[in-house]
């Protein structure tokens, strides 16, 4: 059988380094190489023309995948009270208060996503350190510090994915898995797109969408025209 590395060049063999594909015909490419023995992800990398070292040109939201992600995301909710009960009776991975805190503060992280009620968020934010770096902190701008916690956890089973730009411009997220069709993950792609661009700063100058790329986990990356890309939600890039 051939290796990883070998399918991986084999794969990168197929993909002109230099076209630009149409977003759905970047799409059929991504899932004809995706050739590992498991169900691959999608992802998608936007580089967005802004400047993340101001706070008014930071990109941050999140959005509902219309076709789902195609993954079981555990779920932590920190919360007390009727909000606790509510985050049980959901049936997620793990709720509590401070015991929760202590339990994660001790290097428990087995969870994919947080929530946390407003009013938990005192306790939790001493998480930072641990949070921050995997991406895991509730924040009101991606609706994860709320007291809709049965709402919320309905949408993260949905195919709810939060973004945010890096400190390179890149806004990275999953869009399905290989095995999804190419249609359902051009509708998943155009989902996120036009939420990104709904979140353009005003303070952002010039070419908003600069470029994107598509691949799958163990695939090579497929340039997209980002200008046909942010066309076809219906704004212009």
């Amino acid at each position: 059988m051939p290796s990883s590395g070998k399918r991986h060049s084999a794969a990168l063999e197929k993909v002109d380094r230099e076209k630009r594909h149409s977003l759905l015909d970047a799409l059929k490419l991504v899932k004809s190489l995706a050739n590992a023995k498991f169900n691959e992800t999608v992802e998608i990398a936007i580089r967005l023309g802004v400047n993340p070292t101001k706070a008014d040109q930071m990109v941050r939201g999140a959005v509902t995948m219309p076709k789902g992600t195609g993954k079981v995301r555990r779920i932590a909710v920190f919360a007390k009270g009727e909000k606790l009960k509510e985050a049980e009776a959901a049936g997620v991975e793990a709720a509590g208060s401070d015991d929760l805190v202590a339990k994660v503060a001790g290097g428990w992280m087995d969870f994919d996503v947080a929530v946390s009620t407003p009013d938990m968020m005192g306790q939790v934010g001493k998480l930072g350190k641990v949070l921050g770096p995997r991406g895991l902190m509730p924040n009101p701008k991606s609706g994860t510090v709320t007291f809709d916690i049965e709402k919320t956890i309905k949408e993260i089973r949905a195919g709810k994915v939060e973004f945010r730009v890096d400190k390179g411009g890149v806004v990275h997220a999953p869009i399905g898995k290989a095995a999804f069709t190419a249609e359902d993950l051009y509708e998943n792609a155009k989902a996120l797109l036009d939420q990104i661009l709904k979140l353009k700063p005003s303070t952002a100058k010039g070419v908003y969408l600069r470029s994107m790329t598509v691949s799958s986990t163990m695939g090579p990356g497929v340039k997209v025209d980002s200008a046909e890309a942010g066309g076809s939600v219906g704004h212009a890039a």
